[in-house]
């Protein structure tokens, strides 16, 4: 990996500028435009600049705001986009900076990101405790010529409570660094490396194997390609951890794609991923290079790896359809103990659109992760960041949720959802199982099953660009709570945030 980080430095001291090429920073998930801006991509009132892949480039999402035509969507839409517009568009050219912050205060019932992944007091989907919390940081953006440079420094007291975050919780106020990256951008590809969330996969559900679920996943990003064909890669270290005779293990991921939008309406993206680990073992580079399939350097170098496939795709219309498929581990022969290991796999299908008017937009999905997903016979060489999953966080688990998006006023966007979910006992935390239990090892749930009833409604409120407000509140309708058999219980979950924005920007001298 220092290797990789001096290659990139390389490329960067040789990425001279050029006129009408001039790089761009990311649009974080998390920043407080992209709900918005998913909503208009639902309805088709924008075109989607990267499908299949998040977060956007900041100068391809100002492209298609401003394609927008301001006197057909109406004018609670139009009012929307302009204040997007005036939020992310950046005034002049040649070497600038920006400076970005924020302040907030929130409270919430339970302490987790995701509602649905704080149902129970006990287990992977703890809440943990509810809490009234602070938060405050600057991004700070520096745009050079071919390259950009990006840190995003911030406080949040709720990470203390986090039972998901593994940093420091001691101090009074908890810190981490949500954005930190430098990228040299040609009209033929990207070098990256530092700190950014991703999603590759559908919008709207975490990416099977790559999804913003992780705290600060640095790695080394690679894109070659044009607008509507891409070789792309990356390369990360994952924490160490130790084995059971206490020898350090050293873990790597690489996944690598190709992603291709043969028609404006289709995109596909083809790709594999895969886990290193083991004592004083490196990155090996026939695994880093991008032109190689993984698989089949696994069987050819006979080296221990878990290794993942996966097909995404979707039809973008009025009515959008959209898939992922990964698989992990399948037995094709029936020769041994071994070979009745059960499937593992995770798919997501689904559709979204509009409802025939300007402001409404829904969305409707299916996703399940099987039993025995990421997990492998060597128990370290699983897509966790410091017990985090890389992509899902959750295994033995479906989901169905339709949810619905509206603008009752300029700023104003309300989703109402309804969620069912069942989660078996199965976790990709778990050891994996032996051979001899393979024939009671279920394919999907294991042991008692878990039932989610969610209804939910959220919401974000822009009235100015310096002043935002967001709410989530849901009524879950649990059957066999914590997977005890008859336990039905019913509980509230809410949280609310308010935020204010301030920004700098201008050219360096």
């Amino acid at each position: 990996m220092r290797a990789l980080a001096g290659l990139v430095i390389i490329s960067l001291a040789l990425g001279v500028p050029a006129l009408g090429q001039e790089a761009s920073p990311y649009v974080p998930l998390e920043h407080w435009t992209m709900p918005y801006v998913e909503h208009l991509i639902t309805r088709s009132l924008i075109a989607d600049p990267t499908p299949l892949t998040r977060p956007f480039n900041r100068a391809d999402l100002v492209r298609v705001l401003r394609g927008v035509d301001t006197l057909v969507v109406g004018e609670k839409v139009a009012k929307t986009v302009r204040q997007l517009l005036t939020a992310l568009d950046s005034p002049g050219r040649g070497a600038r900076y920006r400076v970005a912050g924020d302040v907030g205060v929130a409270a919430a019932t339970y302490v987790r990101r995701d509602p649905l992944a704080a149902i129970d007091s006990i287990g992977p989907r703890q809440a943990g405790p509810g809490h009234g919390t602070a938060s405050g940081g600057l991004d700070v953006q520096l745009q050079l010529g071919r390259v950009v440079a990006v840190t995003h420094p911030y406080f949040d007291t709720r990470l203390k409570y986090d039972p998901d975050w593994y940093g420091y919780k001691k101090r009074a106020i908890a810190g981490r660094t949500a954005e930190s990256y430098v990228a040299a951008q040609w009209p033929v590809g990207e070098l990256f490396f530092g700190r950014l969330d991703r999603n590759w996969g559908p919008s709207g559900i975490q990416g099977l194997l790559l999804s913003d679920d992780p705290y600060g996943l640095d790695h080394l990003g690679l894109a070659l390609g044009t607008q509507n064909f891409q070789l792309q890669a990356l390369a990360t270290q994952l924490n160490d951890t130790t084995d059971t005779a206490g020898a350090v293990v050293h873990r790597y991921m690489e996944q690598h794609r190709v992603w291709l939008r043969p028609h404006p309406r289709w995109t596909f993206a083809l790709w594999e991923g895969s886990v290193l680990s083991g004592p004083d073992r490196g990155f090996e580079p026939w695994y880093l290079n991008v032109m190689n399939l993984g698989l089949l350097e696994q069987y050819n170098t006979h080296t221990s790896v878990n290794t993942f496939v996966g097909l995404d795709f979707e039809r973008h219309g009025e009515l959008t359809l959209f898939g992922q498929f990964m698989l992990d581990d399948i037995q094709i022969h029936r020769q041994n103990a071994g070979d009745r290991k059960p499937s593992s796999y995770g798919l997501t299908v689904g559709a979204k659109g509009g409802l025939g008017v300007a402001a409404v937009g829904w969305t409707l999905l299916y996703t399940r992760v099987t039993n025995l997903t990421y997990r492998n016979e060597d128990n370290l060489q699983v897509p966790l960041y410091h017990l985090l999953g890389t992509g899902r966080n959750f295994d033995d688990y479906d989901q169905a949720t339709l949810q619905l998006g509206f603008l009752p006023l300029a700023g104003l966007l309300v989703e109402p959802e309804v969620t069912l979910l069942r989660q078996g006992q199965g976790d990709l935390r778990l050891p994996h199982p032996l051979p001899a239990a393979y024939p009671t090892t279920p394919t999907m749930f294991q042991g008692v099953v878990e039932r989610t009833l969610r209804l939910a409604l959220r919401g974000n409120y822009a009235p100015h660009e310096r002043l935002g407000f967001k709410f989530d509140a849901g009524v879950h309708h649990i059957t066999n709570f914590q997977h005890i058999s008859s336990d039905t219980q019913t509980r509230f979950v809410a949280s609310v945030g308010l935020n204010y924005r301030f920004r700098w920007e201008g050219g360096l001298p």
